[in-house]
């Protein structure tokens, strides 16, 4: 089985977004799992988190949503019905097959229920002078651990991408995912988990330090979102 990824803007006019992103978790989302996939998740940055204070931002228009769907072929009929349906709905979709480790696993959810909290999910590149071993092995194996002990995640996915797999996509690294209690969207302290702004200080300083070993203190994009998980392909 794989997975894919699809990045997903819409500026669409007048609308909403929150009218968007209404749509893309409901009567879209019922369409793709109409077609059978294994699996499915669906990111929105929707009301309850747009104003995040951590989200950074390099592409423009940012990224609105995403789509994570499990097939047994990246290539095949579902993917590629999957992605005209969200075209219809989106001004880009941008598609990755990516590999998936599950440093924290989420929480368990009913399907189509909103986790709780906020889901931040970041989208990294590899700097031109780094290698692919080196960024690798800076992002995973050092970084891993200190990005779930400094700051108050419940939940930490990573996605490195093996290849786009549509035409226009930006160039990307790999695709994180980061769960944070609801009340990270607006404090900084509980973002991090910090118990004093001392504390805090000292969490900043050993996440900054680590993130510009891999080059991800730059040339970010993190994109908060609210998540919803319609089909788990890892349900007993």
């Amino acid at each position: 089985m794989e997975k894919v990824i699809l990045a997903l803007r819409s500026t669409r006019g007048d609308e909403p977004q929150e009218q968007w992103c209404a749509r893309v978790r409901g009567p879209l989302a019922q369409e793709l799992l109409d077609l059978d996939l294994p699996g499915l998740t669906i990111n929105v940055k929707d009301d309850a988190v747009r104003e995040s204070l951590m989200t950074l931002t390099t592409l423009d228009p940012p990224v609105s949503g995403f789509v994570s769907l499990w097939t047994q072929q990246s290539y095949g009929d579902q993917v590629t019905a999957a992605i005209a349906l969200l075209e219809k709905e989106c001004d880009d979709v941008f598609a990755y097959l990516v590999t998936e480790s599950v440093p924290l696993a989420p929480p368990r959810t009913e399907p189509g229920e909103r986790t709780t909290g906020m889901a931040n999910v970041a989208l990294l590149r590899r700097p031109d002078t780094l290698t692919e071993e080196t960024w690798r092995r800076r992002w995973q194996l050092d970084h891993t651990s200190v990005a779930i002990d400094t700051q108050a995640t419940f939940g930490y996915i990573q996605n490195a991408v093996v290849r786009p797999l549509t035409p226009q996509a930006p160039t990307l690294a790999a695709i994180v995912e980061e769960l944070f209690p609801a009340e990270a969207v607006s404090d900084i302290s509980a973002f991090f988990g910090a118990a004093d702004d001392a504390d805090l200080t000292t969490r900043i300083g050993k996440m900054v330090a680590s993130t510009a070993a891999f080059g991800a203190n730059e040339n970010v994009d993190t994109v908060p979102t609210s998540r919803y998980v319609l089909r788990s392909p890892f349900a007993s």
